[in-house]
C-alpha cells in the first residue's frame, strides 16, 4: 500500500475532542486513507456512508440520545460522502459535543458543499485536510527515487490518480482516466443547482486544457464557449472548489506596468487534463510538453504546501505589459522567491532585469527535469 503524507498528521490529531474533515476529489484515496487509520480499531469503528439513503435519512435529523444509541461502544465514527447528508454540520457538532471519547471522521468529495454545511456548526471543533492525487514524494517513498524518476515522462501524461498511477498497462490507464474524467466532472459538478449545461462545461474544460501555463481571459473564454464572462467565472469557481483546476494570480507591487489582475489556470492533475483532450501522446512527440511540465511542477508544489499546512505562503506568477515573465513566485512574510520552469535543461534564460531591479532581495532559481526534487518537497533524494 502507498503511504499517504497526510496519514501521520491525521493520526496525530485523533481523539483530541474535534471532528476530522477530509476533503478531496473522487477516487483520490480518501476512503483508503481513513481505513488505514481505523484498521487498528476495526471492531470499534462505525462506518456510515452518505451514499446510502437510509443513512442519509437517519443522520439528517437525529438527536444526541439517538446518536449515543447508534454509536454504542464504538470509538470511531467514519462518515463517508458526508456532503450528501442534510444538516451534517449539526450532526457532527452533536457527536463532538455530546458523545465523549469518540473520534468522528467525515469525508467529502465536494469542498464547497461539505464546508458550507460544517463551517458554522463546527467552528473551533474541527481539523480540516485536503487529499490530492498521489504525489511525487509519496511515490518515491513507495518504490524509490530512481524508479519514480524513470516514470517522470509517464506522469506528465497520465498523472497521479491512484487507480491510474498503479496501472501497468497503458490501455488500462487510459480507460481509467476516461472513466474518472467523465464520472466526477459531470456527476458531481452538474448535480449542483444552476449548472445544467454539460456542453458548456465540456467546451470550457477543453478551452482551459489548451491554455495551461497561459494567461486566461474570462471574456475570451466566454467567446470561445458561446457564453458570457459571468457564467464562465461561476463555472471556473465551481471547478476549482471541486478540485479539478486551480487559479494562480499575478504578482504586482513595485512596477507600474506589472499585470495586476491577470490569472493563469492549471489542472490539479495532468492526467485529467489530457483525458479531457483525449491526448495521451508521449512527451517526446508533443508540442505542449513544456506546459505539462509547468502544470506538473506547480501542482506538486501546491500539494506539499497544503500537506505541510503552510498558510503564510502565497503563490503567483509575474508578467509585465511588455511580456516579461516569471513562471512561479512565492511570497512568505517579507521573503520573495522566484522560479523559472524549463523542460529543456540546456535552456538558460535570464531573469528579467525589470524584476531583479524592482525586487533586489528576491531569490531566483531555474527548475528543470535534472533539478526539481527539492521544489516538489523531496528533501532526501537517495
Amino acid at each position: 500500500m502507498i503511504k499517504r503524507q497526510l496519514l501521520p498528521k491525521i493520526e496525530k490529531n485523533c481523539f483530541k475532542g474535534k471532528a476530522i474533515l477530509l476533503f478531496g476529489a473522487r477516487q483520490v484515496g480518501k476512503t483508503t486513507l481513513i481505513e488505514s487509520i481505523t484498521a487498528k480499531y476495526q471492531k470499534e469503528t462505525l462506518y456510515l456512508s452518505g451514499d446510502e439513503p437510509d443513512i442519509r435519512e437517519q443522520l439528517s435529523d437525529i438527536t444526541s440520545t439517538q446518536l449515543k444509541m447508534m454509536i454504542g461502544n464504538k470509538k470511531i465514527i467514519f462518515i463517508d460522502e458526508a456532503q450528501r447528508i442534510e444538516n451534517i454540520g449539526i450532526t457532527l457538532k452533536l457527536i463532538t459535543d455530546q458523545v465523549k471519547n469518540i473520534q468522528v471522521i467525515a469525508t467529502g468529495s465536494s469542498a464547497f458543499d461539505l464546508a458550507n454545511k460544517t463551517n458554522e456548526p463546527l467552528t473551533g471543533r474541527k481539523f480540516e485536510y485536503t487529499l490530492s492525487p498521489l504525489s511525487f514524494v509519496e511515490m518515491v517513498d513507495h518504490h524509490g527515487w530512481l524508479e519514480e524518476k524513470r516514470l517522470l515522462k509517464h506522469r506528465l501524461v497520465y498523472g497521479y490518480y491512484p487507480e491510474v498511477a498503479t496501472q501497468a498497462d497503458i490501455n488500462d490507464a487510459q480507460e481509467s482516466l476516461k472513466l474518472l474524467a467523465e464520472s466526477y466532472l459531470y456527476k458531481d459538478i452538474l448535480s449542483f443547482e444552476g449548472l445544467k449545461k454539460p456542453q458548456l462545461l465540456d467546451k470550457l474544460l477543453r478551452a482551459l486544457a489548451l491554455q495551461i501555463g497561459s494567461e486566461v481571459s474570462y471574456q475570451e473564454l466566454a467567446r470561445l464557449t458561446g457564453s458570457n464572462s459571468h457564467t464562465v467565472e461561476k463555472y471556473i469557481d465551481i471547478l476549482e472548489k471541486a478540485f479539478i483546476i486551480f487559479r494562480l494570480p499575478s504578482y504586482s507591487k513595485n512596477v507600474r506596468n506589472e499585470l495586476k489582475k491577470s490569472k493563469k489556470i492549471y489542472f490539479c492533475d495532468n492526467g485529467i487534463r489530457n483525458a479531457i483532450l483525449g491526448n495521451y501522446t508521449p512527451t517526446d512527440s508533443r508540442t505542449d510538453t513544456g506546459a505539462l511540465w509547468e502544470n506538473f511542477l506547480i501542482s506538486e508544489r501546491r500539494k506539499q504546501l497544503a500537506y505541510q499546512q503552510v498558510r503564510t505562503t502565497q503563490a503567483y506568477f509575474w508578467r509585465t505589459q511588455q511580456q516579461q515573465e516569471i513562471d512561479y513566485l512565492e511570497e512568505s512574510h517579507s521573503t520573495l522567491q522566484a522560479w523559472e520552469i524549463k523542460w529543456n535543461p540546456k535552456v538558460k534564460n535570464r531573469f528579467p532585469s525589470t524584476f531583479l531591479k524592482a525586487y533586489p532581495h528576491s531569490s531566483t532559481e531555474f527548475i528543470n527535469p535534472e533539478h526539481f526534487e527539492t521544489f516538489v518537497g523531496l528533501t532526501d533524494v537517495l
